[in-house]
């Protein structure tokens, strides 16, 4: 379609502020956060209200599950809506996108959680939705992880628009969800990686260019938008943002020792284990889906053949060939494979569970060997502007993936004056190394020059058995930080029991039984409980910080 538009109507928004629609849901929303101070008995003035952001790292189920003990936490402690934004990436991400269908969830942590346990989603009916999605030119490997994400671990097929939201009352926390764009982390400049989404608007935080969240996916050409198209439901938006396993650097970790050449990763050997680790992970969350002992049965033969195939050591036919030879038998290999798959899905007893096998398997192995994910249309496209990185003005589409890549807690959207941040709540659910988010942040921080407050070197000596708490000052310009690992020396008696408990819950772990799911909510839950006193500190802190920020602009 044409559009006529005059300057200020442009379809791309270039600008550091915040766009109308955040700035007002904002001010609405701090008059929430000032109800609640009071009632916490804080003195605070309707012009020191502070800007107060949780942020909640990736880390698959075992995010999703702690952020999700942490807000209940919150809620019974009344500190729920001293908040003014929630942000995320990866596994946080599909528990941010389960609590904003309701759009009252803040007043009803209880009712959250107890999805958390319900009954799921039908495999029939996810398959449903994905039937149509790859009816799409774009449709990719994030749309399968992302209906089977929010169907088999989320419990929910959430149909709405993230734009839907825009209209809505001040109840919850602003949210903020992040991805990056694959093409730039790869080749790019860090300016051109960290891509936001909100209720208003979508686009590139460092770039200070936006379109409004439902015009994301549209066609754009120079800048002008040509088509409007459906905007992407919430289903196939927690794909995109929890699909860590598009990086090359997340499927290295699931090669085995014998099948790398000595010195480097080998690439044939990971485009093999793409194939392998992906079946994997599907079959995974296709069990939490079903509750038939049959079908789960038949699910057990099927991953056993996967682990087979990466266990069974076949290091003897490797030896002493050439690049390509490699590339020949590992390409053997993964038409074998995908060969074992289909006769297993054939194998299968007629009926509902093997048509439905029959339809996910015909779906997922095109993708796989395509290996395309995030795929969506450019609204940067041969944009007039010599500030946008080439990879982003050269391509129709670009890929929007997985965040944790690059920093695992959304650190970027909240830096700097725009949002103008006092303090950042941060909840690490990662796996590794406990401080690897706050360096990465402070590193990214220092590179696009944004203020962060100083790290002691020291504290990184804990990273192995870390306390539950830490407190990182800001002074002027750079926000406090209150950082809380899930796992730490109040839940993990040594650092032995912390690697061990860093395993028991593993990111690419299939789904946790209900026992699993409970004991991480408590986890949580205790970790918010224990405390409350240090967040309740920090928070009359910033509204300190607030004032004095008051008086030096008056």
């Amino acid at each position: 379609m044409e559009r006529n538009e005059t300057a200020s109507e442009k379809p791309i928004r270039q600008s550091h502020s915040l766009c109308a629609g955040e700035q007002e849901y904002v001010n609405r929303r701090k008059r929430v956060v000032l109800e609640s101070l009071n009632s916490l008995e804080i003195n605070c003035s309707e012009d020191s209200v502070p800007h107060i952001a949780l942020l909640a790292s990736g880390g698959g189920q075992r995010a999703a599950l702690g952020l999700m003990g942490s807000l209940y936490q919150m809620e019974k402690d009344g500190l729920l809506n001293t908040l003014l934004y929630l942000g995320g990436v990866s596994g946080s991400t599909w528990s941010m996108s389960s609590l904003y269908s309701d759009p009252q969830w803040s007043t009803n942590m209880d009712r959250a959680v107890s999805k958390l346990f319900g009954p799921g989603v039908e495999l029939e009916q996810a398959l449903a939705w994905l039937d149509e999605r790859a009816k799409d030119e774009l449709f990719s490997l994030s749309d399968i992880l992302g209906v089977l994400t929010s169907a088999g671990l989320m419990k929910q097929l959430d149909l709405r628009c993230l734009s839907d939201e825009a209209s809505r009352n001040a109840t919850n926390p602003f949210p903020i969800y992040s991805a990056i764009e694959k093409q730039c982390f790869s080749d790019g400049p860090l300016e051109g990686k960290w891509f936001e989404v909100s209720p208003h608007e979508a686009g590139f935080t460092e770039l200070d260019l936006f379109i409004e969240t439902s015009l994301l996916g549209s066609k754009f050409q120079i800048g002008e938008l040509l088509e409007q198209e459906p905007e992407m439901d919430m289903v196939r938006l927690q794909g995109i943002l929890g699909c860590a396993l598009a990086h090359e650097d997340i499927i290295r970790d699931f090669i085995p020792p014998w099948l790398n050449v000595p010195g480097h990763v080998d690439k044939v050997a990971e485009e093999y284990v793409y194939v392998v680790s992906t079946l994997d992970t599907l079959v995974g969350v296709i069990r939490s889906t079903i509750k038939d002992p049959v079908a789960q049965s038949d699910l057990n033969k099927m991953q056993k053949i996967l682990k087979d195939k990466l266990i069974h050591n076949e290091s003897t036919l490797l030896e002493s060939k050439s690049l390509e030879e490699r590339k020949i038998l590992f390409q053997q290999w993964s038409l074998e494979l995908l060969k074992a798959v289909a006769t297993w899905s054939q194998s299968l007893e007629d009926g509902a569970f093997r048509t439905h096998v029959s339809l996910l398997t015909n779906k997922v192995i095109p993708l796989i060997m395509k290996w395309e994910w995030g795929t969506t249309r450019n609204f940067l496209y041969q944009y007039k502007d010599s500030t946008v990185p080439s990879c982003l003005r050269s391509e129709e589409i670009f890929h929007l993936v997985d965040a944790g890549m690059l920093i695992n807690v959304a650190y970027p959207p909240f830096l700097g004056d725009k949002r103008d941040i006092d303090l950042i709540i941060a909840l690490e659910y990662s796996a590794g190394n406990m401080f690897e988010t706050l360096t990465l942040a402070r590193d990214y921080a220092a590179e696009v020059k944004k203020p962060f407050p100083e790290i002691d070197d020291k504290i990184l000596e804990d990273k192995d058995w870390p306390k539950d708490c830490y407190v990182f000052e800001g002074k002027e310009k750079e926000p406090t930080i209150v950082y809380m690992p899930l796992f730490n020396r109040q839940n993990c008696e040594d650092a032995e029991v912390f690697k061990a408990k860093m395993e028991e819950f593993a990111t690419f772990k299939h789904p946790f039984s209900d026992e699993n799911i409970q004991a991480l909510l408590e986890m949580a839950k205790a970790n918010m409980k224990n405390n409350k006193e240090t967040l309740l500190r920090e928070i009359n802190k910033a509204i300190l910080r607030r004032q004095n920020k008051r008086q030096g602009w008056a």
